[in-house]
């Protein structure tokens, strides 16, 4: 998410640091940044923090807690009111586990035109196309408080007695509508819709996107503002569907506090009065089971047995003072009342996390891991299958990881990975032979004289889940067949039994093709092939990935040396021309040193 350093500012009256040092602290405490440029953070906000934090008063909290700067003012904290109410708009639901809540505003008499230029500065600094003053202030409050907003044109919408009809329903299978952004999208009956309630049209796919059957354009005089909360599990289902992922559905799917609904309103409603103008003519706010809220304990005792630290109580009240979580203490126990938006404040664990992070586990002390009480209990199917792993590669085996599924066998599974491949496996055989066949090119490239391979995994056979080890040679797999038993538990006792890996270091493959080359040298008798070597890997350059001695025999008082080169780039797919060039770049170094091309 981009948040804008200045954008942040407006939180408070002291001076912020650079964009550069806010980055440290929140990564420090709070998120990970992907990157920071001309005064812009790429904040990586955690799930578990979209509730509240995928805004700028969200940051604004976090960075004012953890450099113990106050903010001048917290929209949030304020006491705000959606009066007037009115009967001009109409609102029901059909679901309320799908739509907790849903507020609408009818304003009369707005202007649509451009939008002023410092609300453009700041969403486009985020990245954000401005479009008029109506559908940027939506936007604003979305990125300011992190309530998704909507506008509708109301002279578009139905009335009936003067009064519109707003309804909160599962689509229809097969309805269809035709989005904002020009596309037309077929609907299931497991999403949820807003529609005119008198013609049954859809307006919005709920928390994801905008129908133009109500877009609001230059001709736009009265509007509805919509400020909801949608259920998070039914958002991201439909965006997933839909491949339509917005801004709004990011933050719906994270699940947000239905009382945010009407702070995004106020500062929605208030903003398009000052730059839009027109006349509240009211409020609708359908909101069936307001949420309550759960008071969270902990104890001074508590939270140093989880962090290993010495705090005392007043080091616990400063931290919840920072957070601005309201709390009541009782010498060193502490009952904590989460703000609405902190969904994530639930179990005492959740507050001890807090504590930690904002003192900074940078000095919290390391301490080392108590002895067990009893001898460590050893997974023997785990030791077992180390134990085979260890011997088969010590004689030149590659070990191999196949799906488990497979076009046919005893066990379908219910949720198909694709619809080709509705089984379970019975046999290690078929996967074996798979991975035999698709590595045979790679012998070069790898390096080896053979492709021998095997792997260790779960079978499922006459109705048992069975651990198998299956291996496969070069010469069987000519004949269709592979090595296969039950794995064995190993009887060990203690973990020492258990083999030690040698890997210093992974390197990835290129993907794309490799090409190869031999070369046979006359030289000297005498001549030390790593030589020869070294003066064919300078001339051979970056694009060498592999290269060995083959083949030797001495005549006439000369040895010849053949060489296996293979070549590859991890960018691009090589030429002939480009092998080739390496190789003439080879042929005249080995003539410069005297040496014959055979």
């Amino acid at each position: 998410m981009k948040i804008s350093r200045n954008w942040l500012q407006t939180f408070f009256d002291v001076p912020l640091p650079d964009a550069h040092v806010l980055a440290d602290a929140l990564t420090f405490h709070a998120f990970e940044i992907e990157s920071v440029v001309d005064e812009i953070l790429d904040v990586k906000v955690t799930p578990n923090r979209g509730h509240d934090c995928l805004s700028h008063r969200g940051i604004a909290k976090e960075l004012s807690a953890i450099l113990d700067v106050p903010m001048k003012s917290d929209p949030l904290r304020e006491v705000i009111s959606l009066e007037p109410k009115t009967d001009a708009v109409a609102v029901s639901i059909e679901n309320s586990e799908l739509c907790p809540r849903y507020i609408a505003c009818y304003i009369k008499g707005v202007k649509v035109g451009p939008s002023p230029s410092w609300l453009k500065e700041n969403l486009e600094a985020i990245g954000q196309k401005s479009i008029n003053n109506i559908v940027d202030a939506a936007n604003f409050v979305m990125f300011n408080l992190g309530q998704p907003l909507h506008a509708f044109d109301a002279g578009k919408l139905q009335t009936k007695d003067s009064r519109f009809a707003i309804k909160v329903r599962e689509a229809k299978t097969g309805e269809k509508m035709l989005a904002l952004d020009a596309k037309e999208y077929e609907l299931t009956d497991s999403m949820l819709v807003i529609v005119d309630r008198y013609t049954d049209i859809s307006v919005g796919i709920a928390g994801v996107k905008g129908g133009k059957a109500a877009e609001v354009n230059e001709g736009t005089t009265d509007i509805v503002i919509e400020s909801a909360n949608f259920n998070g599990v039914s958002v991201r289902k439909t965006a997933q569907a839909l491949k339509l992922r917005t801004d709004a559905s990011q933050r719906f799917e994270q699940v947000l506090s239905p009382e945010l609904a009407a702070y995004g309103m106020r500062e929605a409603v208030d903003l398009i009065l000052k730059i839009a103008g027109g006349e509240i003519v009211g409020f609708a706010d359908e909101y069936p089971k307001p949420q309550s809220g759960k008071a969270v304990s902990i104890t001074a005792a508590k939270v140093n047995q989880i962090l290993g630290t010495a705090l005392v109580p007043d080091d616990i009240a400063d931290v919840l003072r920072r957070l601005d979580l309201p709390f009541e203490q009782k010498d060193a126990a502490f009952t904590v009342t989460p703000p609405f938006e902190r969904l994530d404040l639930s179990i005492p664990e959740d507050l001890v996390e807090e504590v930690g992070r904002i003192i900074g586990y940078d000095k919290i002390p390391a301490v080392e891991l108590s002895p067990f009480a009893q001898k460590l209990e050893i997974n023997k199917d785990f030791c077992a299958a180390e134990l085979a792993r260890e011997k088969l590669i010590a004689v030149g085996y590659s070990e191999v990881y196949t799906s488990v599924f497979r076009d046919k066998g005893e066990r379908a599974v219910s949720n198909k990975v694709g619809g080709e491949k509705p089984y379970l496996r019975n046999n290690l055989r078929d996967g074996l032979l798979d991975a035999y066949f698709r590595n045979l090119h790679n012998k070069d490239l790898l390096g080896i004289q053979a492709v021998n391979v095997f792997e260790i995994g779960t079978i499922w056979r006459d109705g048992k889940e069975v651990l198998m080890v299956g291996k496969l040679t070069e010469e069987a797999a000519g004949k269709g067949k592979a090595e296969e038993s039950v794995l064995a538990p190993a009887q060990v006792d203690v973990y020492d039994n258990l083999p030690v890996s040698s890997l210093e270091r992974y390197q990835p493959f290129s993907k794309y093709p490799f090409i190869v080359r031999d070369i046979a040298l006359w030289v000297p008798t005498g001549t030390d092939p790593e030589e020869v070597l070294g003066v064919i890997r300078v001339q051979a350059g970056e694009l060498l990935v592999r290269s060995a001695l083959f083949d030797t025999f001495e005549k006439n008082g000369k040895l010849s040396l053949a060489f296996r080169l293979v070549f590859q780039s991890f960018d691009h797919t090589l030429t002939d021309g480009d092998a080739n060039e390496r190789m003439e770049s080879i042929y005249s170094a080995a003539k410069g040193r005297g040496w014959q091309v055979r």
